[in-house]
């Protein structure tokens, strides 16, 4: 995920991460909590691992997947996805009570994690799979994805557009399982490709008091 920096630290966090992957048996997939209620949202923001912290933990939300959508191919794999030529992005899958948080709220959230104006990818990640994206699964979704970025055009709340895409959702690929909870698995590797990455540091120029933070302060 991260091969593609100006710098070589985060390529060798990937391959640090992959070779404990291999060392030893994944561990069995969380159970997601589904109540007849709950709902599922998708995003993409660049890195997974960042959104996945971003997401996870907070009310109302269930459970986060990290893995790949808007491509061609089926059941890519991260090597397929890192080629650039598949047409995916990297997405985490979001299942929320929507009786407890609305779909509109986790759009907000959405926004004070990432860069919209960035065509390129997301902070030091480059290429089409970092690219930004709001998948909406029904009409409703779709409707409050595109009233957020109104709204936020017509606020001029950025000194650019916003190039993320709102697009009809496709199927969600799961990623491997050493990428989900990267940041739980693998602290330190994560802690040092954010830092390095200088996606906080971005984030705050952009949205101010509002920017939700990729690492965790303790």
């Amino acid at each position: 995920m991260r091969a593609r920096l100006a710098f070589s630290t985060c390529s060798i966090l990937i391959l640090f991460a992959a070779d404990a992957a291999h060392a030893s048996p994944a561990p069995a997939m969380k159970p997601a909590l589904r109540p007849a209620a709950a709902d599922t949202a998708l995003f993409s923001g660049g890195c997974f691992w960042s959104m996945e912290y971003g997401f996870e933990g907070r009310p109302g939300i269930l459970d986060v997947s990290s893995g790949y959508s808007g491509g061609r191919t089926v059941n890519p794999t991260y090597d397929d996805v890192n080629t650039e030529t598949t047409g995916h992005r990297e997405t985490i899958q979001v299942i929320y009570d929507p009786r407890k948080v609305s779909y509109g709220e986790l759009v907000d959230l959405f926004w004070h994690r990432i860069d919209p104006m960035q065509a390129d990818g997301q902070f030091c990640d480059r290429g089409d799979s970092y690219r930004t994206a709001i998948w909406w699964r029904n009409d409703r979704q779709r409707t409050a994805a595109e009233a957020s970025k109104k709204q936020m055009e017509a606020a001029r709340a950025l000194p650019s557009p916003i190039l993320t895409t709102i697009a009809k959702a496709g199927p969600f690929y799961r990623a491997e399982e050493y990428h989900q909870d990267f940041y739980k698995k693998n602290w330190a590797h994560y802690h040092a490709y954010s830092l390095a990455c200088g996606r906080d540091a971005k984030l705050d120029r952009i949205w101010g008091a509002r920017a939700t933070h990729a690492v965790a302060k303790n």
